[in-house]
């Protein structure tokens, strides 16, 4: 069955059946021009992210679950950038009028355990039929008693992440060499477990294949709650560390120096990007879609982070192994470019 068999009132039937649960903060869910919410007494957070066919995912090698999930994934990630609780989700969709049925109930059971996963709760949104590719777009909700921003870097403070970073982008180029979906519906490795790696590429384990595409296929936002009490500032690395870091600079008005050899590389990154000859490091440093958390903190704290170096005056730059320093610039993915 397709979209135009089923029409706009029964989708919208289906989607009040599969998201009925309702938290004690919403007063209307979906049915009305609006939802009713009561949030907690705390700062209200607010985000929203738009995926587009072609630019943002390949209907080729992402399934409609993988495409659910990711699109709550990557708006909580804004969310927990801000050290803050998602609570809400709203849901737009504009898809052709013969998509599926099936493609969409797939996309709602991984949109379905992406919000289990964060605890949100959907309370509207908006569907239109589209003559052009498939954009979804999702607007999360959240709170927080201490918002982080990116402008509350200090000079002196040490500079973080929360873990290995390039996974994703190079999950990415192994899926432009596969060209072919994997049924993945969990974030977690199988660690070797099915395929053997001949299958698929010639001479790539598929122990080193797996956690990569599956990082990008199901990012996983990273939750601040370890380090959010004492971080100055902070951002979420979804376009690249370098563009990531530039950002956080220029709202906290300052500099950084970061060492390359402090960057985290996975071993499955080196094998892979190797296999591929690509750099790990390059794609580290201008790779997006990590969701990793980038922060600041006083070099007072004890920190159970990866330390890759501290905010300067002005000057930004990256020391290499021989500690000769090299000004960087804001590489990584922009819009328009």
């Amino acid at each position: 069955m397709k979209l135009s068999q089923t029409g706009e009132l029964s989708l919208i039937e289906l989607i009040r059946d599969r998201f009925r649960e309702k938290s004690r903060g919403v007063i209307v869910g979906i049915g009305d021009d609006a939802a009713v919410i009561k949030p907690p007494d705390k700062n209200l957070l607010v985000t929203t992210d738009t995926m587009v066919e072609k630019f943002h995912f390949d209907l080729s090698f992402i399934t409609p679950y993988q495409l659910g999930f990711k699109l709550v994934s990557v708006n909580v990630s804004d969310i927990y950038s801000m050290g803050g609780k998602p609570l809400f989700l709203l849901l737009n969709i504009s898809a052709k009028k013969n998509t599926e049925m099936t493609f969409i109930d797939s996309f709602f059971d991984g949109l379905r355990d992406s919000m289990d996963r964060y605890g949100v709760n959907l309370i509207g949104g908006d569907l239109s039929s589209s003559y052009r590719d498939m954009t979804l777009s999702a607007t999360v909700l959240g709170v927080a008693k201490r918002p982080i921003r990116r402008s509350g870097a200090k000079i002196g403070d040490k500079i973080y992440i929360s873990g290995n970073i390039g996974d994703s982008a190079c999950g990415l180029e192994l899926l432009k060499k596969i060209r072919k979906p994997f049924p993945f519906s969990h974030p977690s490795p199988s660690m070797g477990k099915g395929k053997g790696g001949g299958e698929i590429l010639r001479g790539l384990p598929w122990k080193a294949i797996e956690p990569l595409i599956r990082k990008h296929l199901l990012p996983i936002a990273r939750e601040p709650k370890e380090f959010a009490s004492y971080a100055s500032a902070m951002i979420d690395v979804s376009d690249g560390l370098l563009i990531d870091l530039w950002r956080l600079c220029n709202e906290s008005k300052v500099g950084a120096r970061i060492y390359i050899k402090k960057i985290p590389l996975s071993s499955e990154l080196k094998q892979a990007a190797s296999h591929l000859g690509l750099s790990p490091l390059k794609l580290a440093l201008s790779g997006g879609e990590d969701y990793e958390l980038l922060f600041t903190a006083s070099p007072k704290k004890k920190v159970k982070a990866i330390h890759i170096g501290e905010i300067t005056e002005s000057e930004r730059v990256i020391v290499d192994a021989t500690g000769r320093e090299k000004p960087f610039t804001p590489e990584g993915y922009q819009h328009f470019v």
